[in-house]
C-alpha cells in the first residue's frame, strides 16, 4: 500500500528482456535503503525489488501484464521514473489510499501555465469504465493528486512548483503517456452499481 507521495527520482540505467519480463535496473539515493523482496513503487506501479545490484542501483522486473497495462512498455535508459516505498502501518497518510496497481493509460493532451502553478490535462480510454470526480482523488505516475476538471474520458490536474521540481512531471508533455490509478474507493462504488 502506498499514499502517493514521492521520495525520489529514479533513473533507469538498463534494461534486459527476459522473455516476457523486462528487468529494469534503477540508479537512486534510495538504493542503499532497500533490501530484495521489499516492494517500491514505479510510476505507481508496485514492483518488488529482486537485486541490489550496488549500493546506487537496483533491479526489478515488470511481466508482461505489467507492460500491457503501464507506459513501462516504452520505457528507455536515461528516463526518470518515481518512486514511493510502502506506507509504514500508523504513519501520516498525506495522499490518498494507492495501492500501486495501475489500471489503465493516459495521454498528456494539454500543459498551461496558470500564474503560479500548472494544469495538466489528460485523456484516457473511457471503454474501461473508469471514471473521476472533480475533488475526487487520482494517481498520475505515482503522485497523488486532486482532480480539477473531470469529463467522460479526460481530467486536469493543478501541479505546485514543488511537484514538478520533484518528480518526473517536468518530463511530461504534450503527448506524454502516463500511468493512472484511479481512487479504489471509486473503483468499489462503481462496481457495485454496475452489479
Amino acid at each position: 500500500m502506498f499514499t502517493g507521495i514521492i521520495e525520489s527520482l529514479g533513473q533507469v540505467s538498463a534494461l534486459k528482456k527476459d522473455k516476457d519480463n523486462l528487468n529494469i535496473t534503477i540508479k537512486t539515493p534510495l538504493a542503499k535503503q532497500l533490501k530484495v523482496d521489499q516492494s517500491l513503487a514505479h510510476n505507481g506501479v508496485c514492483l518488488t525489488v529482486v537485486e541490489l545490484v550496488d549500493e546506487a542501483n537496483y533491479r526489478v522486473t515488470a511481466i508482461k501484464e505489467t507492460l500491457e497495462k503501464s507506459n513501462f512498455k516504452t520505457i528507455a535508459v536515461g528516463d526518470f521514473i518515481n518512486l514511493e516505498r510502502a506506507m509504514i502501518l500508523g504513519a501520516r497518510l498525506d495522499g490518498h489510499i494507492v495501492q500501486g496497481h495501475v489500471d489503465q493509460t493516459a495521454w498528456c493532451i494539454n500543459v498551461a501555465d496558470a500564474n503560479g502553478s500548472f494544469v495538466f490535462t489528460f485523456e484516457y480510454d473511457a471503454s474501461i469504465n473508469n471514471i473521476t470526480i472533480e475533488k475526487g482523488s487520482i494517481t498520475v505516475n505515482g503522485v497523488s493528486l486532486t482532480v480539477v476538471d473531470s469529463k467522460k474520458n479526460s481530467f486536469s490536474v493543478a501541479i505546485i512548483p514543488y511537484t514538478l521540481q520533484h518528480t518526473n512531471f517536468k518530463s511530461i508533455c504534450k503527448g506524454s503517456v502516463v500511468n493512472l490509478e484511479f481512487d479504489v474507493i471509486g473503483k468499489y462504488v462503481a462496481k457495485l452499481l454496475k452489479g
